[in-house]
């Protein structure tokens, strides 16, 4: 059988000649037992006979012990049905043994029996397990005997054997009916067999495809019962209603994790209400980690509500929804934000129009100006209007088509002077020294990183940190040293406490933030830079002597590691 493409499609129903052989060999079982079972009877039958002295003839009870052997060694070594697909069975070996015997016996008429209505099971068995012209080839050789033998018999007796001869051909008559209903019933069987395994496979495919769809969304999904216990999950679920010890299990008690409680309380109003019910919830499982969701519950009514009218109005399960509102806020703003900046590439190219007019002025006016203090502030006009010219190329080089890599046209800088310079020049803009410590371990490391942009990846990374770390002296600390073999360390450590998971996921994407002022390009930009030098920006968890902290740090290739 071929597997639906789709759940929606018609179920195909498979011709009967070609039906899965299951059915069959149940049916060719329960024939071999009947027929061991029926040749025993006729073994004890002609002993009785024999026995009793109503016969005197050895040769039938010899013939129903042939026939006990040949039942037994057909069940034992024949297995038509075995192998899927096969329909073909040794019609000889079972019907036509059957044949033979029940005729000699009816021949024989041993003790008065008669042995017509042993002529059925052979009928019955070639029309359940078919062809339909075997079965009525059956019938017939059965037919045909019976007023052979009838007719024999009114022959040799010359008193009146109409009566027999009519009941001979009735009984004739049944076997053909027999043997058709038989071969219809079986085949209907076949249909609802095929049927039976159609549905059941494209309900496995159908399960299958949900099970797949479920565990791919974001959106966690959960089931609950009345009493609390989580019946089944999804990853997204397990993710958003875990601890520090990792995801939630497939399988846990919401009264079992105290945090769960705002859960456990709108699942507990959907079974008191069997009405949906949904909010805003915030789960604490540590003091550092939070999540807040929005939940959404719906009850699921009882397959058996017919069976039990008492409970209609009572659920069963419920199904519910989580979604992490962290991701939710920044996908709105993403939504927001795209079209700014897809504007902002725009209003970069504008810019530069009037920047050029300011620093062409800046310089025929420089040419006239001879006070110092003049001069001084024309050429502060000149380097902010440079600066302003940078920053436009930055944000238009995020969104063109990366060409050439920028390391091997940087210039050559030294890590250690330029990290000082640029951690005393915002420090004394914050005015806190005593807050920011600086230790550097590279004395004579020089990197190809452009000046500008090494300074704005550092400054980022401090303004990040000064906005969560303590006001404690030493809350902030710059470092750098060597790291693995051709690489160096730049990192801005600070003791603010420890990100979301759901924000760690996205620190490095574009217009994500936690707060809601931000635009969340700030991580992102830095990250396009480093890129642009070979450069790795990331984040971990970290301690400074016994504080924990967070630390965003910087891989810098030393010289002649990535010029290679």
């Amino acid at each position: 059988m071929t597997a639906p493409d789709s759940a929606l499609q018609p179920v195909t129903v498979t011709p009967p000649d070609v039906v899965p052989t299951r059915s069959l060999e149940r049916l060719w079982n329960a024939f071999m037992a009947a027929r061991m079972a029926v040749a025993t009877v006729l073994l004890v039958l002609q002993w009785l006979v024999l026995l009793l002295g109503t016969g005197n003839n050895p040769f039938s009870l010899l013939l129903c012990v042939v026939y006990l052997v040949a039942t037994v060694a057909t069940h034992i070594r024949a297995k038509p049905f075995h192998q899927p697909g096969n329909r073909h069975w040794p019609w000889t070996h079972t019907v036509g043994v059957d044949l033979v015997v029940f005729a000699v016996l009816q021949i024989q008429l041993q003790g008065g029996l008669n042995y017509t209505l042993l002529f059925g099971m052979p009928v019955l068995m070639a029309a359940t397990l078919g062809p339909q012209r075997r079965a009525l080839a059956t019938a017939a050789l059965v037919t045909l005997f019976l007023l052979g033998e009838a007719s024999w018999a009114a022959w040799q007796l010359a008193a009146d054997s109409t009566p027999r001869l009519l009941q001979t051909a009735i009984t004739g008559t049944g076997y053909f009916l027999l043997s058709m209903l038989a071969y219809q019933l079986a085949t209907r069987l076949a249909r609802e067999e095929a049927a039976s395994d159609s549905n059941q496979l494209a309900a496995r495919t159908q399960a299958a495809v949900n099970e797949l769809v479920i565990d791919s969304m974001t959106d966690g999904v959960l089931v609950v019962d009345v009493h609390g216990n989580v019946k089944a999950t999804n990853p997204s679920a397990r993710h958003m209603l875990g601890d520090h010890n990792g995801p939630a299990p497939a399988r846990f008690a919401l009264t079992a994790r105290g945090y769960c409680a705002p859960l456990m309380t709108l699942v507990a109003a959907t079974y008191a209400s069997n009405q949906p019910q949904q909010g805003e919830i915030q789960l604490e499982p540590e003091a550092d980690l939070r999540q807040r969701l929005r939940v959404r519950t719906r009850p699921t009514q009882p397959t058996n509500e017919l069976a039990h009218p008492t409970k209609r109005n009572e659920p069963s399960l419920c199904v519910v929804f989580l979604e992490d509102l962290h991701e939710l806020e920044a996908r709105v703003r993403a939504e927001k934000l795209a079209s700014m900046g897809r504007m902002s590439v725009a209003v970069a190219h504008e810019i530069r129009n009037p920047l050029s007019a300011i620093s062409q002025a800046n310089s025929l006016l420089r040419e006239d100006l001879v006070d110092p203090t003049q001069q001084k502030l024309s050429d502060m006009v000149a380097n902010h209007t440079q600066r302003l010219n940078r920053i436009v190329d930055d944000i238009l080089n995020v969104v063109r088509v990366p060409g050439r890599p920028a390391a091997a046209d940087a210039p050559l800088i030294g890590l250690d002077a330029s990290v000082h310079q640029y951690w005393g020049e915002w420090c004394g803009q914050h005015a806190c020294t005593q807050r920011v410590h600086c230790e550097t371990g590279c004395p004579d490391a020089e990197v190809r990183f452009d000046p500008d942009h090494l300074r704005r990846v550092l400054v980022n990374l401090l303004d990040n940190a000064h906005r969560y770390a303590s006001q404690t002296n030493g809350a902030i600390c710059v470092t750098t040293r060597p790291d693995a073999p051709g690489w160096l360390r730049l990192s801005v450590w600070s003791d603010g406490t420890s990100l979301d998971p759901s924000i760690r996921r996205h620190l490095f994407e574009p217009f994500f933030s936690s707060e809601s002022r931000s635009s969340g390009m700030g991580l992102y930009l830095c990250r396009e830079l480093c890129d642009r030098y070979h450069a790795k920006l990331d984040y971990q968890r970290t301690p400074v002597g016994d504080t924990m902290g967070n630390e965003f740090f910087l891989l810098i290739q030393t010289v002649g590691t990535h010029d290679t």
